[in-house]
């Protein structure tokens, strides 16, 4: 999948299209959610998105696409946000009704809304969306069509906005997420609860769909872990001084090999982001 820029005006079409009869586009979701599941992708996404939300002019909007059977992410989203930006609106939505009624005692007019929806991202007026985060939404598509999604969600973003999709555990022990922009794919996100991880390639198994079957010799994403591996290994000693220090200098070790975009600041966190290009198929 090329790292190429989406044809803006078939990508505006299909993103204002619904589906026959006027139905949300796309598949229910398995629902499976839990609290604080997202909160390593969430804190990536206030750090990166936080300009743009501080400088905008109007009330950003930002939307949880596909949060589940619970609410509990788009509540957990809206407070994080707003964190950065008080007058941030989040926008729950679900292609299922019974998910939407069951979320709306939780909604906090205008700051936390559910609304029933899908990859068209029924917003009011049809306005662009700051953010929209479509996690645990495209593992049980095709990969072939990832392509024409990301293109549509990227079409419904403002300018500035940001789509940020992909994958993690139960928990929100591990994840990996690809962030995107009105242009297509940006980065690759790589991040870990620290502590219980053996060594990196453990994310493999939450690569998003757009990657996950590329994990084999000879592709991009399989030379990075495997190179990782080999760096975490090598840290092995900056263990004695805490998980934390072992992966920063994995991390470390890495730039001489690969264009990593963050820096230690985020490495303490547990992340690492590299380009799209640099691990795209």
């Amino acid at each position: 999948m090329a790292a190429s820029s989406f044809d803006s005006a078939t990508a505006t079409a299909t993103a204002t299209a619904r589906g026959p009869a006027g139905r949300p586009v796309g598949t229910v979701t398995r629902g499976t959610t839990n609290t604080n599941r997202l909160r390593r992708m969430d804190r990536w996404i206030a750090h990166t998105l936080g300009p743009a939300l501080r400088s905008a002019d109007h009330p950003p909007v930002a939307v949880d696409l596909g949060y589940g059977a619970a609410p509990w992410t788009a509540v957990e989203l809206s407070g994080r946000l707003r964190a950065v930006r008080r007058d941030v609106r989040v926008v729950g939505i679900e292609i299922e009704p019974a998910r939407v009624a069951a979320a709306l005692p939780y909604a906090v007019e205008p700051l936390l809304t559910f609304r029933r929806g899908g990859f068209e991202v029924p917003l009011d007026g049809g306005r662009p969306a700051q953010l929209i985060r479509a996690a645990n939404v495209l593992r049980q598509y095709d990969e072939s069509q990832v392509a024409a999604v990301w293109e549509r969600l990227c079409a419904r973003l403002a300018p500035d906005g940001l789509l940020v999709e992909g994958t993690c555990d139960e928990i929100g022990r591990r994840h990996v997420w690809v962030a995107l922009g009105p242009e297509g794919p940006r980065t690759v996100t790589f991040a870990a609860r620290l502590g219980g991880l053996d060594r990196p390639s453990d994310l493999a198994e939450r690569l998003p769909k757009a990657l996950i079957h590329h994990n084999v010799p000879g592709r991009p994403v399989h030379a990075f872990l495997r190179d990782f591996d080999r760096a975490w290994a090598a840290a092995a000693p900056y263990g004695a001084f805490g998980a934390r220090q072992r992966w920063v200098a994995a991390c470390t070790a890495l730039t001489g090999a690969w264009p990593l975009v963050d820096a230690r600041g985020r490495w303490r966190q547990g992340e690492v982001t590299l380009p799209w290009t640099a691990l795209a198929p």
